[in-house]
C-alpha cells in the first residue's frame, strides 16, 4: 500500500513514517498544500490513501480535499483537524473526507483509523459483466463488489466510500431504524465515543446526492436515528 501524507510538521511525518514502515507501507510526504496536491494529481493511481492536514501553507486541506474529489470519489481520505475544532471536522466530512483524526493524536490511533478505513473500502474487481446485486429493493440496487448503485433506474456513481457503506448498511435492512451509535459501529468499524456529528454530516451529504436521482429514501426518525425506506411510489 502507498500512502500520501500532506502534513507541514516534518517531525510528525518522521514519527508516522516509522509506524508505516513497521506495517510495510510505502509513504510519500508533502509539507505544503500545493506540493501535496500536485503530487496527487501527477500520481493519482499510485496512492491508495491520503492523510491530509487541514492547516497547511500555500493551500489548505479543505481545498485539497475538494480537488481530489473532483478527480476521484473513491480515494480514501483521512483529515487531521485541530483539537475541538468542530467546524473543521464537519466541513471536512461534507467536502468528501471519509474520516478525521483530531490533533494531537497518538500514532497508534492514526494507524487504527487507516486500517479501519481500508477494510471498508477494499473491494475486489469483478471481471464478469453480469452483476448480481446484493441489495434489490423497490427502487434501489447495490453491489458491494463493484460498488455500483442504481437508484430510480439511474446510476449513482459519485458516492465516497463511507457514503456507499452508510447507504449499504441502511438499505440492507429496509425500514429498520438505526441509532447514530449503531451506525458509527457498523459503518466506521470502531467506537467514536459518542461523536454523532460524523453520522449527521455524512447523512446530509448522502441525501443531497440521492435527491438528484429522485425522492428521498433516507428518513429521519426523530429522537432515534435514521432508516432507509423507498416503498413510496413516484410519479
Amino acid at each position: 500500500m502507498h500512502i500520501l501524507m500532506i502534513e507541514d510538521n516534518e517531525s510528525v511525518c518522521e514519527m508516522i513514517e516509522m509506524f508505516f514502515l513497521k506495517e510495510e507501507w510505502e509513504a510519500t510526504f508533502a509539507h505544503n498544500g500545493k506540493e501535496g496536491l500536485e503530487l496527487y494529481q501527477k500520481n493519482e493511481s499510485k496512492f491508495d490513501l491520503v492523510v491530509l492536514d487541514i492547516m497547511l501553507p500555500e493551500m489548505d486541506g479543505i481545498t485539497i480535499c475538494k480537488e481530489i474529489r473532483k478527480r476521484s470519489t473513491t480515494t480514501p481520505i483521512i483529515m487531521l483537524t485541530a483539537k475541538d475544532s468542530e467546524s473543521d471536522e464537519v466541513i471536512g466530512l461534507e467536502v468528501g473526507a471519509d474520516d478525521y483524526v483530531t490533533k494531537p493524536f497518538s500514532p497508534l490511533t492514526l494507524m487504527a483509523r487507516i486500517k479501519s478505513l481500508l477494510r471498508r473500502v477494499k473491494n475486489n474487481e469483478a471481471d464478469s459483466s453480469e452483476i448480481i446485486y446484493e441489495i434489490e429493493t423497490q427502487h434501489l440496487k447495490m453491489d458491494r463488489t463493484t460498488r455500483e448503485v442504481i437508484l430510480y433506474n439511474k446510476s449513482l456513481d459519485n458516492l465516497t466510500p463511507k457514503e456507499f457503506d452508510l447507504l449499504y448498511t441502511l438499505a440492507n435492512s429496509p425500514r429498520r431504524v438505526f441509532s447514530r451509535e449503531q451506525l458509527l459501529q457498523l459503518v466506521w468499524d470502531y467506537e467514536y465515543f459518542g461523536d454523532e456529528r460524523t453520522v449527521d454530516a455524512h447523512i446530509k451529504k448522502l441525501r443531497q446526492k440521492l435527491f438528484e436521482n429522485g425522492p428521498q429514501v433516507i428518513q429521519t426518525v426523530w429522537g432515534v436515528g435514521y432508516k432507509f425506506d423507498d416503498t413510496g411510489s413516484i410519479d
